[in-house]
Formats: C-alpha cells, structure tokens, sequence
C-alpha cells in the first residue's frame, strides 16, 4: 500500500540520503533511526509530498502521490515535531482548526473526549501559552485519535512526553496498526512494536 523507490533528498550541496526504498502493507510500520542532522525529518517531509525528493518516487496504493496528491492528503497524518499550537487558542479550539482545515468536522463533544483520553481533563479550554511542553504535544497528538487516517507520518512523536504519554502513544500506534493503518514515524525511543522494519539514515 506505501512504498518508496530509490528516494534521494539533499539540502544545498550536502546530500542527506539515498537508495531509501520500503514497501509496507496493512498493520506495517517504519522506524526512521539517525543522529540528529541525518535528514530524518526531511525524509518524513519528502513521504507526505511536502519535500520535493531528488530522485526517486513514492506511491500509495499504486499511485505516486505527485500525480494523485488530494486523493492521498485525505489518507494520511502528518505531525511534525514542531508543536504548532496558536497560543491564543483552546485545546478544542486548536484541533477544531486543525481538522477543520483537513476537510473534517468533529463535534465539540469528540474533541473533548479525544482530549479526555490524552489525559487533558481540565485544561480543553486553557489558552494553549499557559500548557507545559508535553500538555501541548497531547494536543496534538489528540489528532489522531479524530482524523481518519489510515496513514501516520509522526516525526519523534514521543518528544516532551512523560512516561505515562510515551505509554499511552505506543498504544494509539498499536491500536492504529492492529486495524490494519500503516505507521512511519521517527524517535530515538524503543518501539516494542511487532511487524516493524527500520532505516538507518
């Protein structure tokens, strides 16, 4: 269902990576390694279409994701390691937007259950400026747990996390893969996961 072949990205005249190529079906996962600078993020960046490779293709479904980019923006998520909340905004008001540009309506209600099972009771509407650095990347991960996606882009989803969220996102992951979603995603974390394959930039 997603693959990549032969992927090369440079940034200016230093080259990050190439020959990258992966196939993974249903309920697979990936693990991008590398020491910082090695060019994780922009290979995740390159996946989703937001980085231009300089050589190489990626498909899903068969199709390279150039030729069919709306169809395959409706089937992933991506989330940077950036946590890019607006300060002045809610938790819910801050998803709200988020899914809202994705082409999803949530209800109020959803959202705050989301919020709820990422352990937020009692801040879904707190101006995000005043949330420590793990409350808000829960925001974000939140995200997941409400846009249908059958595939996760997640660039080290695990950072700020205390080790209560860092068990709490390797369940979501799970739960993702053992409904058949497939998962790429960066950490310097260890994955008990089963069906992964891993990368070495």
């Amino acid at each position: 269902m997603f693959t990549a072949t032969d992927l090369a990205c440079s940034r200016g005249e230093r080259k990050l990576f190439h020959g990258i190529s992966f196939a993974l079906d249903r309920s697979e996962w990936l693990h991008v390694k590398g020491e910082n600078g090695a060019g994780k993020t922009t290979m995740l960046r390159t996946l989703v279409g937001l980085s231009p490779a300089d050589h190489g293709d990626v498909r899903w479904n068969g199709a390279d994701i150039r030729e069919h980019a709306d169809d395959y923006r409706r089937d992933f998520v991506y989330l940077g390691h950036q946590a890019g909340l607006k300060d002045e905004l809610t938790p819910v008001e801050n998803l709200k937007l988020a899914l809202m540009l994705d082409g999803f309506e949530p209800s109020e209600d959803m959202i705050v259950d989301a919020l709820h099972r990422m352990r937020l009771q009692g801040r879904e509407d707190l101006p995000a400026r005043v949330l420590s650095a793990g409350q808000r990347r829960r925001v974000l991960l939140a995200r997941l747990l409400l846009r249908p996606a059958k595939l996760w882009v997640l660039d080290e989803p695990f950072n700020a996390l205390d080790v209560a969220g860092i068990d709490l996102l390797r369940t979501m992951i799970r739960e993702h893969l053992d409904a058949g979603g497939i998962a790429v995603l960066t950490s310097h974390h260890v994955m008990p996961l089963e069906h992964g394959r891993e990368i070495q930039l």
